[in-house]
Parts: C-alpha cells; sequence; structure tokens
C-alpha cells in the first residue's frame, strides 16, 4: 500500500523568521529542502533535550571559514556538551585568540606570490606566517608556566586545552568558552597539526607528554552517564569517527545530523551515510537521523539559526 505525502510549497508571505524557513523545509519534505528541514527538527530536540549529550564534531576549516562565533556561541549557551575537533580548528581559533586574522585571498594572489609575502592559503583562505610564530611563543609561554608534575604525568588532551583556554582573554573563543563552561574539547587528531609540531619542538628542549587514552576515560564515563546523546557531525574524517566510535558503549546515537560534500562510494567514513553506522552500532536502531549533502559553512549557520529561532 502506498501512502502518499503531499509536497507543500514554500509560501513567502508564511515566512517571517529562519524558524519559519526551517518549518517551511520540513513541510516541503523532499530533496534537499527535505533534508534540511528535518535536521532542523532533529537539531531542535537535541537543543531542547536537557538528558542529551550533544556532541559537536568539527572536520576541514571550519574556524577559518568563518564558523568561529557560531561554535563558541553554541558552547557559552550551553547548547552543546562535548566538541570533537581536527588539530587545525584549534590552531586557527587560537591564532584569532592571540591577535591574528584569517584573510580572503584575491584574484590577483598566486600561490608563489603569497609564499614570498609570508601567507599560507587554505582554499580561498589565507594566513599571515608571523601570526604563526605568535602561535608558538605563546604555546611556549603557556607551556613554561605548566609544572614538572602537570608535563610529565600525563594530562590528556581535552585538559591540556582546557587549561591552555583558561589563559585566554577572548570571549569569541570557542577554546576559551569550552574552558570557562566545562565544555571539553577531545582532539584525537590534535599532533597532527601546528599545535602537535610545536608540542614536539617544545619536547626537544623539556619533556612532555599528553595521554590520549585518558581523554577516551573520561568520554567513556560521560557517554555511559547519558541518558541520551545527539552529535551535529560536520565533515568527516577522525573527528566524526572518533564521535561516533565513543557512543558504541550505550548502542550508538541517538539523535544525529551529517553535513558533508564527501561522497559514498569510496567507502571512507567520510562520505558514508549515518545510516551505515547502525550496523556498528554507532547508530541506533530507532535513532533518529539526517545527513544533508552541501558545504558546513552555509548549511551550518542555517541549520542553527532555524534551530533556535521561534
Amino acid at each position: 500500500m502506498c501512502f502518499l505525502h503531499r509536497v507543500h510549497h514554500i509560501d513567502p508571505a508564511e515566512i517571517s523568521s529562519l524558524g519559519d524557513l526551517g518549518e517551511a523545509f520540513r513541510a516541503v519534505g523532499v530533496l534537499g529542502a527535505g533534508r534540511l528541514g528535518r535536521a532542523v527538527s532533529i537539531i531542535r530536540q537535541m537543543f531542547e533535550d536537557e538528558d542529551c549529550l550533544t556532541y559537536l564534531a568539527m572536520s576541514g576549516p571550519l574556524i577559518p571559514g568563518g564558523l568561529r562565533r557560531i561554535v563558541s556561541y553554541l558552547v557559552e549557551r550551553h547548547y552543546v556538551d562535548v566538541i570533537v575537533t581536527s588539530g587545525a580548528n584549534v590552531v586557527h581559533d587560537l591564532i584569532e585568540a592571540f591577535g591574528g586574522a584569517h584573510y580572503r585571498v584575491t584574484h590577483e594572489s598566486t600561490d608563489v606570490s603569497l609564499r614570498h609575502s609570508g601567507m599560507g592559503r587554505i582554499g580561498d583562505i589565507s594566513v599571515r606566517e608571523k601570526d604563526f610564530e605568535t602561535l608558538e611563543k605563546k604555546v611556549y609561554e603557556f607551556l613554561d608556566g605548566l609544572t614538572i608534575q602537570q608535563r610529565n604525568n600525563g594530562m590528556s588532551p581535552s585538559e591540556f586545552l582546557r587549561d591552555l583556554g583558561l589563559t585566554l582573554n577572548d570571549p569569541t573563543s570557542f577554546v576559551y568558552q569550552s574552558a570557562v563552561c566545562g565544555v571539553p574539547i577531545f582532539s584525537p587528531g590534535l599532533m597532527d597539526s601546528m599545535l602537535g609540531f610545536h608540542l614536539f619542538t617544545y619536547s626537544t628542549m623539556t619533556s612532555i607528554s599528553l595521554d590520549f587514552v585518558k581523554d577516551l576515560r573520561i568520554l567513556a564515563e560521560m557517554v555511559r552517564s547519558a541518558k541520551r546523546t545527539g552529535a551535529i557531525i560536520l565533515g568527516g574524517g577522525l573527528s566524526k569517527h572518533f564521535t561516533m566510535g565513543s557512543t558504541i558503549l550505550r548502542g550508538g546515537l541517538d539523535l544525529a545530523v551529517q553535513i558533508t560534500l564527501d561522497r559514498p562510494e569510496g567507502g571512507s567514513l567520510s562520505g558514508a551515510p549515518l545510516a551505515e553506522g547502525i550496523s556498528w552500532q554507532k547508530i541506533r536502531e530507532d535513532s533518529n537521523f539526517e545527513t544533508v549533502i552541501g558545504d558546513a559553512t552555509i548549511i551550518f549557520p542555517i541549520l542553527i539559526m532555524a534551530s533556535i529561532s521561534s
């Protein structure tokens, strides 16, 4: 038997907020609009459920791509409980917290001219080498201030980032807000970043060690005590896998939204549909989830503003 659900057409006269637009997308119900509308509904469930442990997973250049204040906003207002991210997003947050910035690359610029100007390129974003030099200096100063016990008794990466965040004086920084609000930042790939490189170079002069296994113990305790779990997953890679994998401890995510540009044909996790996670016990059988195909720097702000708009 076929159950027909009529496609409802968006009426501009009925749209007065992003919240209304999200509802209109859900009523359309098909194609990208339907996916976006269902994603808004799922994120609202996460935000409104006080018993839901909500992850924000981030891969790709999202902080230099303009999402820094949205992430810190979500942390400050307790919409998210856990952040899982690449080391690069932490680095680019710190660059701005230490007075640096990110810039648009003009059409006249070439990679050769950028290199000679002391600039590095990420897509059409550029960063000054001198801002990375400031990052190195500030990180070294922070490490110098740690006790021998802190450096050598195996701080976890999340504890390291918490203590570093507390030294910042920038309320727009998600590293700062996470430290102040008690939202742990898990970065399993921290060493694959400039911050990780600075930790390595510092270790050639003074001993320091981070306990990455300890971070999984910290997260495991949070997951086991949670009544429900939800995740907003931006991009794929290690951040997506670490997020979903950690919820195996309670049978998988209850709620999940994924925004990705990756394709599934190659079999990599980045492009894998969330439904695939059911077989791995990373998504619960009765879970509510949706994938939105597109650029997270466009879609994520729309989803968030529609989810919190009345």
